[in-house]
């Protein structure tokens, strides 16, 4: 695993250690050596390390365990996801209300599309899918008693790293260095905002 697609990124480096957490974001976020069913099972307590062979010479790869812990307060590794949709659901019948949210995730659960990411204000939810087959009928419903509006061609950007956690600045600076594209919105912890796709390669070539 390397922090970053090699295809867009000079010369990224490799991951030493992953937790299972970090492995499996980076996995449904793009990370092509990693396939997201893997982390359907139950994680085990026994750690496993992967590693490769080119030209006859065995490489270390990437050790992952229940738990990882990153020296030098910077993230783990970045990961794309193109070509994701952004809807916009908006009514004022969510301001103190409850059962609101579950109203509009059963639309979704209707039409068997998955959500990648959510945020949410007093008001106003945002969601990315990548599956827009139904998304004229997903529109539609939820027009029966929201405002809802996507945008198309779409990027997710997902920073990774257990230091998000631990480490208040490691976000901001991450976001800061994203000071040249617009944000549509941004999910935290361990998931990256949201910029136009033709955006997401320079994002990666930034330091």
């Amino acid at each position: 695993m390397l922090t970053a697609d090699p295809r867009i990124v000079p010369q990224p480096h490799l991951v030493p250690q992953l937790s299972f957490n970090e492995a499996s974001e980076l996995a449904y976020f793009g990370a092509k050596v990693l396939h997201p069913a893997r982390f359907c099972r139950p994680w085990r307590r026994t750690s496993r390390s992967a590693s490769s062979t080119r030209g006859g010479r065995r490489n270390t790869g990437t050790l992952i365990t229940a738990e990882a812990h990153h020296a030098g307060g910077r993230l783990t590794a970045l990961a794309c996801k193109r070509d994701v949709t952004v809807i916009d659901i908006t009514s004022t019948r969510m301001l103190m209300a409850h059962g609101f949210l579950r109203r509009l995730f059963e639309v979704f659960e209707r039409f068997k599309t998955a959500v990648d990411v959510v945020t949410t204000s007093e008001v106003s939810v945002s969601v990315t899918v990548d599956d827009t087959r139904r998304l004229e009928a997903i529109l539609d419903n939820l027009h029966n008693f929201a405002e809802a509006s996507c945008e198309r061609e779409m990027a997710i950007i997902c920073a990774v790293g257990e230091n998000l956690r631990s480490d208040s600045t490691l976000f901001a600076r991450a976001v800061t260095s994203l000071e040249r594209i617009p944000l549509r919105l941004v999910s935290q912890p361990d998931r990256g905002g949201m910029s136009p796709s033709c955006c997401a390669t320079r994002t990666f070539r930034m330091r």
